[in-house]
């Protein structure tokens, strides 16, 4: 008896259309999803006209930093200053750099802006080729702080040709003599770059206050980070010059738990 040919099943394509209909659905979401957020996040910045600049939504501590380069401050005019919501609530102010030098306007800075109201903060710039310890002793001889008053600062920007290892461990002595000297832990300040490139997680346990300009969200650090220096062109009242703008990271109890007790 001849045998029935078998009759060719017809494929089913239709659960590999709704298999491809469900990725092309669910990638069309993921890329619409994500320049949703591009454009939320591009709008985390608006114009403060008064201030000539951008500043970062979502803040409430604003601040500046100085030093003679601003030449002759006048600070009652700096506090009174304001735009919609924003005001500046501290200054960082430069006091010393590398073994002796005082910066020139560092007293009548750090007078005038705490008689007018604004929390004050020291800086110290750091010259990678000297001791830390002896660049610390300047500090400490200059600064004098008091209650209310923001903790020391290291600024640290240059490795001016010193091995990162010999920079770390000059930095560690700087950081470890201010901090016996004023029972609180001093504030890092460096720029994202030279943060992830040179000092690594060596001084985690430290505040850091980041220089990042050109960010539409936050700096682009791995650690937590306390003040972000965003710009560097605001226009302050009283301040003849341009100068830099940072925000604070936390609430005002966080802020007033970090001021000098």
């Amino acid at each position: 008896m001849a045998k029935r040919k078998r009759a060719k099943k017809k494929r089913n394509y239709k659960p590999y259309i709704i298999v491809a209909a469900i990725i092309v659905t669910l990638g069309m979401y993921i890329w619409i999803s994500y320049r949703i957020k591009q454009k939320e996040e591009a709008a985390r910045f608006a114009l403060y006209p008064d201030f000539g600049i951008e500043l970062p939504l979502g803040y409430t501590i604003h601040g500046i930093d100085v030093s003679s380069y601003q030449g002759n401050i006048y600070w009652p005019a700096v506090a009174q200053m304001h735009d919609q919501d924003v005001k500046i609530k501290f200054a960082f102010i430069k006091a010393t750099e590398g073994l002796n030098n005082v910066d020139k306007q560092y007293k009548r800075n750090w007078q005038l802006a705490k008689e007018s109201n604004i929390t004050c903060g020291a800086y110290h710039y750091f010259l990678a080729t000297k001791s830390g310890r002896l660049q610390a002793q300047n500090f400490i001889n200059t600064v004098k702080l008091q209650p209310g008053d923001l903790p020391p600062v290291l600024d640290v920007e240059e490795l001016y040709g010193v091995r990162p290892d010999s920079l770390r461990s000059r930095i560690s002595s700087w950081l470890r003599t201010v901090e016996a000297a004023y029972n609180v832990k001093p504030i890092i300040y460096t720029s994202a770059a030279f943060y992830k490139n040179f000092l690594g997680h060596d001084f985690d346990d430290y505040p850091l206050w980041v220089a990042h300009y050109f960010v539409q969200q936050q700096p682009g650090v791995g650690e937590d980070w306390y003040f972000w220096q965003h710009n560097a062109t605001g226009k302050v009242n009283g301040i003849r010059t341009r100068v830099d703008f940072n925000v604070f990271s936390r609430d005002s109890t966080t802020f007033n738990s970090m001021l000098m007790h």
